[in-house]
């Protein structure tokens, strides 16, 4: 997977109304998920605290009711900066700078403005050598099928399929072969297997297939008549 600089910096002002401040200065408001793993405990009001030591727009959220939480990190990036990063169908392993400090992550989700598709937030997955991530990839097909030799047609269904595995082992496209499809087939999910990661779509999703056309619908009849 290809690897892509940005540079970030910790955001201490959160709201509605600093975010909008954030987005007039042309930056984008950013959360860095999958930190830290902690454990709270109750103090004597039986209140979950967190006695980690916090960094700068670090904090820290309960996830379960037995204590346990992660560390969310708030950021800023200038739209400048993403631009190459969000417009683009390829998919990449972030090398984030945040002041000086390194990890590695990927892009989760993008909202994006319903009207002007202006990006208001987005969200970063933190990843590891050792623990799988889960991220969409572009799916690209390959080869000539023999169902479009014979006058069908070849569509793609799925544009991207969700691939589970260590970062460092999905692939930048989900490359198919779509050689012996013939008119009327179609390559679900659940039919493919990749070596070090999994496919985690639906299995009974079609990625690709083959539809007749009249010219095929035409050249059976002519066929069948002989």
């Amino acid at each position: 997977m290809k690897t892509f600089q940005l540079n970030a910096e910790p955001r201490t002002d959160l709201g509605k109304k600093a975010a909008k401040a954030i987005r007039k200065e042309n930056k984008i408001p950013v959360v860095l998920n999958g930190g830290k793993l902690i454990q709270f405990a109750k103090n004597e009001a039986g209140e979950w605290i967190c006695n980690e030591k916090l960094e700068a727009g670090q904090k820290a959220v309960l996830t379960t009711n037995e204590g346990k939480g992660v560390i969310t990190t708030d950021l800023t990036v200038t739209k400048a900066d993403v631009r190459k990063l969000i417009y683009t169908p390829e998919i990449y392993v972030i090398e984030l700078n945040i002041n000086g400090t390194a990890c590695k992550a990927v892009l989760k989700d993008i909202q994006f403005h319903p009207l002007t598709d202006e990006i208001l937030h987005i969200d970063l997955l933190q990843v590891y050598d050792n623990k799988p991530v889960v991220m969409e990839v572009p799916v690209k097909l390959d080869g000539h099928a023999v169902g479009v030799k014979a006058g069908g047609k070849l569509y793609l269904n799925l544009k991207k399929v969700k691939v589970k595995g260590l970062y460092n082992n999905i692939p930048e496209r989900l490359v198919i072969d779509v050689t012996d499809i013939n008119i009327g087939q179609s390559i679900k999910v659940g039919k493919l297997q990749f070596d070090n990661f999994e496919l985690v779509s639906a299995k009974d999703l079609v990625i690709a297939g083959v539809r007749a056309t009249r010219g095929s619908a035409a050249k059976a009849q002519t066929e069948d008549a002989e």
